[in-house]
């Protein structure tokens, strides 16, 4: 479903992922509902050992970088951000951060635009596809993107106007190394995997003979 791919899209590993999907933009029509669920499921996740089978969510990477989570959580905070759930340390020990959501996100706040790389998720409402092409397009960034829909018109369309490197259908998170990996704008140039990595290593020569 939307709800458990989103989850995993922006949970997984911590959000220490360089395509976390952390702005989950939303239709207004199915808003609260989308948010009811996923704010449910996010309450669920096991945080804790890494080592443990049951743990989904362990600690973020350093000091560093859980300083840098908590202060964008605090940023949200101030830049009027609706804090469904999480935003707080788990613990006395380590560096654990409660899976946060925030609602009602409008796309020029700095946790919309900028790169967290935590566990935190940007909820957006959009009007229509139209709208939510055109928000998911007004950012820095563009290495991959997710569209959940039944509607196949609908997928094709959006895939092909998403300024994004990958873009997943009703899934997130898939590769495979015969599938072409990078990215758009700020998220770089050139592609890793599939056939289109050999010319990262590969010196092109144009060589131009006159036979008069």
């Amino acid at each position: 479903s939307a709800v458990r791919g989103s989850s995993g899209g922006i949970f997984f590993n911590q959000g220490e992922v360089c395509s976390a999907g952390s702005r989950i933009l939303v239709e207004q029509k199915v808003y609260d509902e989308f948010l009811s669920g996923l704010s449910e499921r996010t309450r669920t996740i096991r945080v804790g050992d890494p080592l443990d089978p049951e743990t989904y969510m362990g600690p973020v990477v350093s000091d560093e970088q859980f300083d840098r989570v908590m202060s964008y959580i605090d940023i949200g905070k101030d830049e009027g951000a609706r804090l469904v759930t999480g935003g707080e340390r788990l613990g006395e020990k380590g560096y654990f951060v409660q899976p946060t959501i925030f609602a009602d996100v409008d796309n020029s706040m700095r946790i919309a635009q900028e790169e967290i790389f935590g566990p935190v998720a940007s909820v957006i409402p959009v009007k229509d596809l139209d709208d939510a092409v055109r928000i998911a397009n007004e950012s820095a960034y563009g290495l991959a993107a997710a569209v959940w829909t039944r509607d196949v018109a609908k997928a094709h369309d959006a895939a092909h106007r998403l300024k994004a490197g990958t873009v997943w259908v009703n899934t997130y998170g898939a590769t495979d190394t015969r599938s072409p990996w990078g990215g758009f704008k700020d998220s770089g140039f050139g592609r890793e995997l599939g056939r289109q990595t050999l010319d990262l290593y590969t010196e092109y020569k144009a060589v131009w003979i006159s036979l008069k």
